[in-house]
């Protein structure tokens, strides 16, 4: 059996009822995409993850922040 090459498209693909673009809109709207580094990507393996993480390094910069700002204001 001959194997395909990548750049192939296999005959068996129908794509006759697609429409291109159909999700551009939401993604477009609703996502940030970003690529982690392969070493950061092993620590935070799952989206959920990151977002944990920076919501942790958020709360900790804006208590961070007020503890500056009080301090100037005392």
């Amino acid at each position: 059996m001959k194997k395909p090459d990548a750049d192939e498209m296999r005959p068996h693909y129908d794509f006759a009822g697609g429409v291109r673009g159909k999700y551009v809109g939401r993604l477009a709207k609703g996502a940030n995409i970003v690529v982690l580094d392969r070493d950061v990507a092993k620590i935070f393996p799952t989206s959920k993850a990151v977002n944990d993480a920076l919501r942790v390094l958020a709360e900790a910069g804006k208590r961070h922040g007020k503890a500056k700002s009080s301090r100037r204001s005392a």
